[in-house]
């Protein structure tokens, strides 16, 4: 009896271990956003998928300009002075090997649509955000730091 127990605890510990590993290795869940240039946590955001497609919501803004309820004022269309809370900032992302791109990602700071490439760091536990007009070696990147 003891023998069998200490299999299914094995056996339970090695695929727990492995759900928690494949969590990790696509950027679905939630994350922190870290400014790129002030290094200050601006946001929590939630990643889905849907058919294959990444996409982002901000879920939670922490810190604004605009004080607590912040809206896009500075976007065009639908997302025009819609608050930032709620709003899908990044869609149409795919995997592409170990990478994922294709799709787009807002700044609600400045109303600007960029194509995106993310990337996992750290066994999945952070995240390169990599924003770009034109080339992926121009642009900027941040690095998101995954929520548990």
């Amino acid at each position: 009896m003891k023998q069998l127990f200490r299999l299914a605890l094995a056996a339970g510990l090695l695929f727990g271990s492995a759900a928690v590993y494949a969590a990790n290795d696509t950027p679905v869940g939630t994350w922190k956003t870290i400014d790129d240039q002030t290094g200050k946590a601006k946001s929590i955001v939630e990643i889905t998928e849907q058919n294959g497609e990444l996409q982002a919501r901000v879920l939670k803004v922490l810190q604004s300009d605009e004080g607590p309820n912040p809206t896009c004022r500075k976007c065009e269309g639908e997302r025009k002075d819609k608050p930032v809370e709620g709003m899908v900032i990044m869609w149409g992302v795919t995997r592409d090997g170990d990478k994922w791109d294709g799709g787009k990602i807002l700044d609600p700071h400045n109303g600007k649509t960029y194509k995106v490439k993310l990337s996992m760091l750290d066994g999945g536990q952070k995240l390169d955000v990599h924003g770009y007009i034109g080339f992926a070696l121009l642009g900027r990147s941040q690095v998101w730091e995954r929520q548990e």
